[in-house]
């Protein structure tokens, strides 16, 4: 019989500057806290962390208070594009989705090419999936995106709506990452990108540089998807774990680094001993977590730049 561990879970519903635009801590709280509950419960009865991670990724894609799934912001030509991956640690497996449209849950579509030959799908390739798949089609517009994309366009698209309506579109982002009883750990990320952007721009979501994991560590990021990427942020911590650092060893450096070189963006984490923790360059990370005995969450850490293990 396979040993067990305490099963481990952190989320996180982006980064941003603050929370007025999404009505405050006790909401948002709310919304990340009946995530936590829910999947940390189906840990606790035994589900695998991938099939754990997927379900919320599922559930936080469903809720319009964050920029993933429903309520996906807007692109420059007023289009949504989604993107999605997920990461098998066991199996150190990706796969994902990039700018795929009329979709609710562009993990799903990650978690099925999890067991295809061909594991990262553009938006024409991602389209077809979803026709091979006969997946019901779905808008995943809400009418808080429609009038900042309007008030936005009427102002020359300098996206002044984007950064009050709905704090902050450009580093809009959701993710999970888990640890189950027998000690897999799994990671997934999902982002209806940062906003008004021009077409055909990739996300980190949907790259190891924003969502990684293997038998060590897993790690799903947030924040300026350009910078996540400059930083290669995810794999970068999940590296240095694998190499021999602690947890909060390997954030440490890793948002030194990217302090220094002023990026914005956050992170959040597990290892395979069950240290969970939390990085960020941003005023706010909007992270919940369950370490096996009680619920916490960053929401009101500060707006200084912070590691954060426990």
């Amino acid at each position: 019989m396979e040993s067990q561990v305490q099963p481990k879970l952190i989320i996180h519903g982006g980064a941003g500057s603050s929370l007025k635009g999404k009505g405050g801590v006790e909401v948002v709280r709310s919304s990340l806290y009946q995530v936590v509950d829910a999947v940390y419960g189906m840990l606790l009865d035994g589900c695998a962390a991938r099939d754990a991670v997927v379900q919320g990724c599922r559930m936080l894609e469903d809720d319009p208070l964050f920029n993933a799934g429903t309520g996906s912001v807007l692109q420059s030509d007023g289009q949504i594009r989604m993107s999605a991956s997920l990461m098998d640690g066991v199996a150190s497996r990706f796969s994902g989705v990039i700018n795929v449209s009329r979709v609710k849950n562009p993990i799903e579509l990650a978690e099925f090419l999890q067991s295809s030959p061909d594991r990262v799908l553009s938006d024409l390739g991602s389209a077809e999936l979803l026709r091979e798949l006969q997946v019901p089609i779905y808008d995943a517009l809400t009418e808080q995106r429609l009038q900042e994309w309007l008030a936005d366009r009427g102002d020359n698209f300098n996206r002044k709506m984007a950064d009050v309506v709905s704090e902050s579109a450009g580093r809009g982002t959701i993710g999970v990452v888990a640890l189950d009883r027998i000690g897999r750990l799994a990671a997934g990320t999902s982002t209806g990108g940062k906003g008004f952007e021009r077409i055909g721009r990739v996300s980190d979501s949907a790259t190891p540089a924003g969502n990684y994991a293997n038998a060590n560590a897993g790690v799903s990021c947030t924040g300026i998807g350009e910078d996540i990427l400059d930083e290669c942020l995810a794999a970068k911590i999940v590296v240095r774990v694998t190499d021999g650092l602690s947890l909060h060893e390997s954030l440490a450096r890793s948002f030194a680094e990217a302090q220094s070189r002023n990026r914005d963006l956050g992170a959040i984490a597990l290892d395979a001993t069950g240290t969970i923790g939390w990085g960020k360059t941003s005023e706010v990370i909007l992270a919940a977590f369950h370490n096996g005995v009680s619920r916490g969450d960053s929401l009101e850490a500060g707006p200084d730049p912070q590691v954060f293990v426990v």
